[in-house]
C-alpha cells in the first residue's frame, strides 16, 4: 500500500505547479485557499493580454467582434469540459452568488402557494440566501436539512421526510468550504428526482480539489466559482438539460434572449473570460503526464490532484494532534478545507501565524455553518485550506506554529 501511494504521488509534481504561480514568490505560506486560490501565470497573462486588445461586442463582422464571440464560446466550452456538461447549458456571470440569485428568482416565478424549498445547514450563505429570499417573496415553505454536529456530515435519510409534499427545489453543496464535508449528492439526487424537484448543487469547492462530473452527481444545475481554483472572479451555472433554460423567466436586456443568455445580464468582460479559459487549461495540465482532449486531461490531472491533496490532508490531521487546535467535523469523505478552534480567539491565532509567515483566515463564526456549530461563543474559528501548490513542509509549518502558541 505504501508503494502504491508513493507511485501516485510521483505523478503530481507540486514543485512544478508552484513554479507556475507567481504570487508564491513572496515567501508566505498560503493556506487561505477557502477564500480563493492564487492565480497561475497563465491566468494573469491571459487577462493582461486581453486588456491590451481592441474592445468590441460579439455580433459584428470585424475581427475584434469575432474575437469577443470566440472568447464567450470558449469560456462556455471550458466550463462544460470541467464538469462534463454541454456548452449550451453554461450560464456565465459575476459569481455564483449573483447567478444563484438570478436562478432563484426565475425558478420562483413558477412556484405556487404551499410549495417548499429544501436547503442545508452545510451550505455557504451564497447557496442558501437566494432560496430563502425567494421563499420569503413567494410565501413558499423552507425546510432545513440538518448536519450531525459531531461529524458535520449531512445524513441522507432525512431527505425522505424533507421531500414529502410539493417540493420545488433542493439546494446543497458538493463540498463545504468551511469543514470540507462531501455529502452523498448522488443519493440526495435520487430522492430529489423521485420527488420531481430541481436539484441545485454548489460545486465550487469540490471542483477546486478534484474531479466533478455533472452526470455522476445527478444534479440538474451546478454552480461554480473560478476564483476557487485560481481563476478570475467569474461564476457559472451548468444545466444538465440546456432546454430547461428556455422554460425559465428571463432577466436579459434582450427580450429575445434564448438559452444561457436568459440568465445573463449585459456584456461579459472579455479579460475575465480569457482568464477563465486559462484557469481551466491550467487545471487540465496540473499532471504533466495527462494527454488527450482537455476533458481527458482534466480527468487525469484532477484525479492526481485529489490523491495529492488527500494524502497531504491526512498528514496534516495527524500533525494537528496535540497542537491545541481542534478540527471541526470528522466526515468520512471530505476535501482539505478545515475550520479549527483554539483556546485563543481565532483573530489572535491568525495574527500569531501571520508573524510566522503563514496565511490563514479568521472567521468570527457569527453566521452560517460556523454559527450553527457555536464557534462565535469561543472566539470564532480559523479557516485553513490546501491548494494545488501546497507542500508537506507548509502543512508542517502550520502545525509547528500552532504547537508553539502558548
Amino acid at each position: 500500500m505504501g508503494y502504491r501511494r508513493y507511485r501516485i504521488r510521483m505523478t503530481y509534481d507540486v514543485a512544478r505547479v508552484r513554479g507556475l504561480v507567481p504570487a508564491l514568490g513572496d515567501g508566505w505560506v498560503r493556506l487561505d485557499a477557502p477564500v480563493g486560490m492564487q492565480p497561475p501565470e497563465a491566468v494573469v497573462s491571459a487577462v493582461t493580454a486581453e486588456l491590451r486588445t481592441a474592445r468590441a461586442l460579439p455580433g459584428a463582422p470585424f475581427s475584434a467582434s469575432r474575437r469577443a464571440a470566440e472568447l464567450e464560446d470558449g469560456a462556455r466550452r471550458a466550463v462544460a469540459d470541467l464538469v462534463g456538461g454541454n456548452p449550451r447549458g453554461v450560464v456565465l456571470g459575476p459569481g455564483p452568488a449573483v447567478l444563484l440569485a438570478r436562478l432563484a428568482d426565475a425558478v420562483a416565478d413558477l412556484w405556487a402557494p404551499g410549495d417548499a424549498v429544501v436547503v442545508s445547514r452545510l451550505d455557504d450563505a451564497a447557496g442558501v440566501l437566494p432560496w430563502l429570499r425567494a421563499a420569503d417573496r413567494t410565501g413558499a415553505h423552507v425546510r432545513w436539512a440538518e448536519i450531525d454536529i459531531e461529524t458535520c456530515e449531512l445524513p441522507v435519510w432525512q431527505y425522505d421526510e424533507l421531500l414529502d409534499g410539493p417540493v420545488r427545489v433542493v439546494a446543497t453543496t458538493a463540498a463545504s468550504a468551511h469543514v470540507g464535508t462531501r455529502p452523498d449528492v448522488p443519493a440526495i439526487a435520487a430522492r430529489t428526482r423521485a420527488a420531481g424537484a430541481l436539484l441545485v448543487v454548489d460545486a465550487s469547492t469540490a471542483a477546486a480539489h478534484g474531479p466533478v462530473q455533472l452526470d455522476a452527481l445527478g444534479a440538474d444545475v451546478v454552480a461554480l466559482d473560478a476564483a476557487a481554483w485560481g481563476g478570475p472572479h467569474v461564476g457559472a451555472l451548468v444545466f444538465r438539460a440546456p432546454a430547461l433554460l428556455d422554460r425559465l423567466g428571463s432577466c436579459a436586456l434582450d427580450p429575445g434572449a434564448r438559452g444561457p443568455r436568459r440568465l445573463e445580464l449585459g456584456v461579459h468582460p472579455a479579460p475575465l473570460l480569457a482568464g477563465l479559459i486559462a484557469s481551466v487549461d491550467h487545471l487540465a495540465d496540473l499532471d504533466d503526464r495527462a494527454t488527450g482532449t482537455r476533458r481527458q486531461r482534466l480527468r487525469t490531472s484532477l484525479r492526481s490532484l485529489h490523491t495529492h491533496l488527500r494524502d497531504l490532508h491526512d498528514d496534516l490531521l495527524l500533525d494537528l494532534l496535540g497542537t491545541g487546535a481542534t478540527v471541526l467535523g470528522q466526515a468520512a469523505d471530505r476535501v482539505p478545507a478545515l475550520s479549527l478552534t483554539h483556546a485563543r480567539p481565532a483573530a489572535e491565532v491568525a495574527e500569531h501565524l501571520a508573524r510566522r509567515g503563514i496565511c490563514a483566515v479568521p472567521d468570527p463564526g457569527d453566521h452560517g455553518l460556523l454559527a450553527h456549530l457555536g464557534t462565535a461563543e469561543i472566539g470564532g474559528a480559523l479557516r485553513v485550506g490546501l491548494a494545488h501548490y501546497t507542500t508537506r513542509s507548509e502543512t508542517r509549518a502550520l502545525a509547528d506554529a500552532l504547537a508553539g502558541l502558548h
